[in-house]
């Protein structure tokens, strides 16, 4: 099996207990940084959105309720994720596609705007992954994207390092009830570019004005881009520069 299959088989196995078993693990304040990640989007109330990888839909009815004239697909690759989503779904404007973010079933500039929450380092290829983005966003939309991220201070980062691959697989063990997935999930920041790379792969997907800010010292980034009113592609050279070609 690939690794996308191992991880939609991760998924589906701890869909059941996922938003119990972060709330636990970010004392509920993932919340917050969700409302900070819309808030960045800014997202008109009568808006076409699209929220990738969106697990159990919890940024996904964030989000509806943010456009109540509008429209939120929420895409995931993990069918259990999905059958849990659409189980505590009640909003009227929201629909869940099952479909894999670097193959997404939806024509080009579809929506005016995007998100991510804690997923990107999941993804197979990270720049492709922005560029199928950049192909289904509007011109002028715009990219949300929250992550978990590398503290850049030496001792704050050794101290989230200390709770992300010691405390955090534990937890996942007693809440999360499978101690495999809930140390994938730490490993899987390890090779996972730092915020100022990132920021530059946006850049060379495409996007415009990429920019981040850093929450809780770094432990949590969140990072934007806008796809440009005029047209224009992701550049090879500007891929290669950023180490993802």
């Amino acid at each position: 099996m690939d690794k996308g299959g191992v991880v939609r088989e991760m998924f589906d196995r701890i869909a059941r207990r996922y938003d119990l078993t972060n709330s636990v693990m970010t004392a509920g304040i993932d919340a917050s940084w969700r409302r900070k990640a819309i808030d960045m989007l800014a997202p008109a109330n009568d808006a076409r959105l699209l929220d990738l990888c969106c697990g159990t839909g919890v940024m996904t009815r964030d989000l509806a309720r943010r456009v109540p004239n509008g429209r939120v697909t929420g895409v995931d690759f993990s069918p259990v994720m999905l059958e849990v989503a659409r189980a505590k779904n009640a909003a009227p404007n929201i629909e869940f596609v099952q479909a894999d973010a670097l193959r997404l079933p939806f024509e080009d500039a579809s929506f005016s705007g995007a998100t991510m929450g804690f997923s990107m380092r999941n993804l197979v290829d990270v720049a492709a992954g922005l560029r199928e983005i950049w192909r289904v966003l509007r011109p002028g939309a715009s990219f949300v994207n929250l992550e978990i991220s590398k503290p850049p201070n030496p001792l704050w980062r050794k101290m989230f390092y200390l709770h992300f691959y010691g405390v955090v697989p534990l937890l996942g063990r007693i809440v999360g009830g499978d101690a495999a997935a809930y140390r994938y999930l730490p490993q899987s920041l390890v090779n996972f570019p730092d915020a100022d790379r990132l920021a530059g792969i946006f850049a060379a997907a495409g996007f415009e004005h990429a920019r981040y800010v850093r929450l809780l010292g770094g432990i949590v980034t969140i990072h934007s881009g806008t796809r440009p009113s005029t047209a224009v592609t992701a550049d090879s050279g500007r891929l290669e520069q950023a180490g993802v070609a």
